[in-house]
């Protein structure tokens, strides 16, 4: 089980990144990655999602990335981009 600290720092690595997402310039998927990596992360490849980040104890959480925050398989981790508020946003998986 996920420490909910982890979410809360995930959380602000997409919240306050380290550069602006610009979806004419970069995939959500390599901004997220790189946001991230950027805060000391290890984001690894994941065969049934975008990535994987895998913690200091070897867990790994899963992520996909989205434009659209409706019918979300509610087991991964999912950055949201909301284009009208140019923001994103981490929904954490459901246990």
């Amino acid at each position: 089980m996920t420490n909910p600290k982890t979410y809360q720092v995930l959380e602000e690595a997409i919240k306050k990144p380290p550069i602006p997402h610009e979806p004419h310039k970069q995939p959500l998927k390599g901004w997220a990655m790189y946001c991230l990596r950027d805060r000391g992360f290890k984001v690894v490849y994941a065969q049934n999602a975008d990535f994987a980040v895998e913690t200091r104890n070897g867990e790994k959480i899963y992520f996909k990335v989205t434009n659209n925050a409706t019918d979300l398989d509610k087991q991964f981790c999912w950055i949201v981009w909301d284009s009208v508020a140019k923001s994103a946003s981490l929904i954490a998986p459901e246990s």
